[in-house]
Parts: structure tokens; C-alpha cells; sequence
């Protein structure tokens, strides 16, 4: 009798039968209880070679990211990486630019190093059905939702991209402000750039004000030099503005040094909210104002459905986080 043996009359995974004979604490006591019920039955004995030989082959977790100066990004998957290794498994961090085929990479990942499962942190939507189904292991969204796309090895933990940044604008309009700017991703390859940019439409529309993208909105992907750039553009075409949403934080802070080095002032002359709450917010000067994602749960719970899945414990799962306005010193009424 060998592992794959007992996990398949135990009706658990490979995986999970692994964990209860190396006598991991990571594994439900109905789990334990069923795979040890099967292991006494055959006198199963695990051979010690090979559980040294699983221990040196096993590929684990894949984490694959898209950009590498998203701070939001790298705060979560410290996180991950602390979860994962806790409970035994190896983690492989991959790098990608914000305009590179994710999906194609999780293929060739898959291929040549036979991951246990995949966490996204950034996606393209158009990349996903072309390549998904090529992808074999429980996959889970960081900050993306996967419902809508219905693969059953495909889970998601996010926030509600849209109804946070209705609310930021909604924020800036509550305080008097009418020439607002909006500076984000690109919308055709980031799925939280539409998202974000949509519930921007909403808030302006719910107040009767029409919004003009070619006005109003400036690319920028997610960086500190790119938010700079881009306030620069913005205050071109619209001298008039006196607020801004940054879909992140990151491109907040470059958008206020560009305002300070236009010889205006935040928040007096311009106001600016942020999206996802990083730490390096709460030691600008203004304090930065922003939308916190609840990243701690989202790291967390992210790994804990992957886990799951990998396991055979669960099925496709779809979790939305709560979200919160950070006030700062960056917003003012006009």
C-alpha cells in the first residue's frame, strides 16, 4: 500500500494524508481521524527514505506578482510567504511587469515545476479564459475577483474595487470639491483599474456631473515616478482641478511632490486621496488620506482557501474584504 493508496479510500488528498503521518498540526481532527482509521487497517508503515525524498522534491506554493514597486504587494506577500512556510510548505515568488501575460507564466510554471497551487497578486481578465484551463491546480486571485470567470479550481479574496473608490470620490465631492482628477492604471490590461475607475463614474453620476476621461483621468501604472509623471500631466490639462483620487497610494505620493513642485500646496490648493493604505502613508508630509484594504485578511484568507483546495477540503471560494477611509492631512474642504 503507498500514500496514494490510502488517500484514495480515505477520500482526502495526497497531501492532507502526508501531513496527519508526518504528524502536522495543519490537518482537521475528522481528517486524522479517517486517514489513521485506514492506515491501522492496512499496517501501514511510512518508509523514512522516502519521506526525506518527498521533503527534498516538493515544488509547493507559486506566488506570482504583478509589479514589482506595488507596496500593497509586497506587504501581502511577506505575509503569505510567513503562512505558508509555517505550515510546511516551499514558496516561489515570481516577478512580472504590469503588461506581462500572467497567465502564460502560471502555464510555464506549471510545466517545469509542478507547483501544488498558484496565488495571483495582479491580473490582466483578457489573459485568463485563453490560458486558464491549461492550469491544473487550485489557483487563488489576491485582490482580483474570480467569480465571474466560474473555474472550479479558481477562488478569489479582494475588495469591492468599485464601491471603494465611489466612496473616495464620494469623500472629495462631501467636501465641496467639483474639478476632481483621477489618476489610475491602465484600464485595458488592470482588472482593479476598471473596476476602481467605474465606481468613479458612479459617484460623479450619482451627483448629476458628467466625468471626462480625457480630461479628468491620466494613466499611470503603479509607482511612486509614475504618479509623479502623471499629476504633471493632469495639472496640464486641467489648471483647475483641487482634488485627485490615486488608485494607489504609491501614485499619491508621487502626485504630491508634483503638486509641491508646481509651487502649490496639499491639501490647500490640491487635496489627494490614496487607495490601499500602506504604511509609509502615515509618515508623509501631509499625513496621506486613503482607502485601507484589509490586506491582513486578504493575506490570510487567501492562503487558507489555497491550502484548502489543495487539500480537498474545499471547493472554488470567492471572499470580498471590508474596506476604510484613513483620514490624513492630505483632504480639505474647498
Amino acid at each position: 500500500m503507498t500514500i496514494k493508496d490510502i488517500a484514495k479510500e480515505s477520500g482526502y488528498s495526497v497531501g492532507t494524508v502526508s501531513r496527519v503521518l508526518n504528524n502536522s498540526a495543519q490537518v482537521s481532527e475528522k481528517a486524522r481521524k479517517k486517514v489513521m482509521e485506514v492506515v491501522e487497517k492496512y499496517h501501514f508503515q511510512l518508509n523514512s527514505n522516502a519521506k526525506h525524498l518527498k521533503k527534498q522534491t516538493k515544488d509547493g506554493i507559486a506566488i506570482i506578482i504583478k509589479g514589482a514597486q506595488n507596496m500593497l504587494f509586497a506587504a501581502i506577500v511577506e505575509q503569505m510567504q510567513g503562512m505558508i512556510r509555517q505550515k510546511d510548505y516551499a514558496c516561489m515568488v515570481y516577478y512580472l511587469n504590469e503588461e506581462d501575460n500572467e497567465m502564460e507564466q502560471a502555464v510555464k510554471i506549471c510545466a517545469e515545476r509542478r507547483p501544488m497551487g498558484i496565488l495571483f497578486l495582479g491580473i490582466n481578465p483578457e489573459y485568463v479564459r485563453p490560458c486558464f484551463e491549461k492550469i491544473d491546480v487550485p489557483c487563488v486571485f489576491v485582490t482580483n475577483p474570480a467569480a465571474d470567470f466560474g473555474y472550479a479550481n479558481l477562488s478569489s479574496v479582494c475588495t469591492d474595487d468599485e464601491a471603494a473608490a465611489r466612496f473616495a470620490v464620494e469623500h472629495l465631492l462631501s467636501l465641496g470639491h467639483k474639478n476632481i482628477g483621477i489618476l489610475g492604471g491602465k484600464t485595458s490590461i488592470s482588472q482593479a483599474a476598471f473596476s476602481r475607475l467605474q465606481g468613479c463614474r458612479k459617484a460623479f453620476e450619482c451627483h448629476g456631473m458628467e466625468f471626462d476621461p480625457d480630461t479628468q483621468y491620466e494613466n499611470a501604472y503603479f509607482g511612486i515616478a509614475e504618479g509623479y509623471d502623471a499629476m504633471g500631466r493632469l495639472i496640464n490639462k486641467m489648471p483647475e482641478i483641487t482634488a485627485v483620487f490615486a488608485m494607489a497610494d504609491v501614485i499619491a505620493i508621487g502626485a504630491i511632490r508634483a503638486i509641491k513642485d508646481r509651487g502649490l500646496e496639499v491639501p490647500k490648493d490640491i487635496s489627494v486621496i490614496g487607495f490601499d493604505g500602506i504604511d509609509i502613508g502615515n509618515y508623509m508630509c501631509p499625513r496621506l488620506t486613503t482607502i485601507r484594504q484589509h490586506r491582513e485578511g486578504i493575506a490570510s484568507k487567501s492562503v487558507d482557501i489555497l491550502l484548502k483546495c489543495i487539500d480537498g477540503e474545499s471547493s472554488s471560494v470567492y471572499e470580498v474584504e471590508p474596506f476604510y477611509l484613513i483620514p490624513g492631512e492630505s483632504v480639505c474642504k474647498h
